[in-house]
């Protein structure tokens, strides 16, 4: 079960601090996109998210998106944000977070993937040898596939913070 623990959690990527990211010893971010940075196939991300950014690059994090989703859904989101990216990910396959890293010059240690789905993002990060950092999606996504995923998260959530609980203690 420890394959699909996050590193940590937190509501939302805005809620990732400096202070967090120094603890970690990270000094970039692989970030997914929908649900993670703004909604299902939005096409601009939250204020908070755009502010969040800013303040991770001033603080020199290095940034760069990772996404199942095709470069015609990734590429133009990249530009907004003056983000380099890597579109079908094939997450949670290890390859995409090893390219992402190695695109902002860092070692896998020193890089966090960021994402809201256990199956995907955080699976991958961890096959990769990598910290990850989970967060709750913007809204529930209605497909079908999206929902059994959410469903069958639940179990692994639930024994998560049964883990953190325990720690904490």
């Amino acid at each position: 079960m420890a394959l699909f623990f996050p590193t940590t959690s937190v509501p939302k990527a805005y809620d990732i601090t400096l202070p967090m990211l120094g603890a970690m010893g990270v000094q970039g971010l692989i970030l997914d996109i929908d649900n993670t940075l703004t909604t299902h196939d939005h096409p601009t991300p939250d204020e908070r998210i755009l502010t969040w950014l800013d303040q991770m690059q001033a603080a020199g994090i290095r940034l760069i998106l990772l996404s199942n989703n095709r470069p015609s859904r990734v590429e133009p989101f990249a530009k907004k944000l003056g983000l380099a990216f890597e579109a079908d990910g094939k997450k949670p396959l290890p390859g995409g977070y090893r390219r992402a890293a190695a695109a902002m010059g860092l070692d896998l240690r020193r890089t966090a993937a960021v994402g809201d789905q256990i199956f995907t993002d955080i699976l991958g990060a961890n096959l990769a040898g990598m910290p990850s950092i989970l967060v709750e999606p913007f809204q529930i996504e209605p497909f079908f596939r999206f929902r059994l995923k959410r469903f069958l998260e639940k179990k692994i959530l639930c024994s998560y913070r049964k883990k953190k609980g325990r720690e904490k203690a």
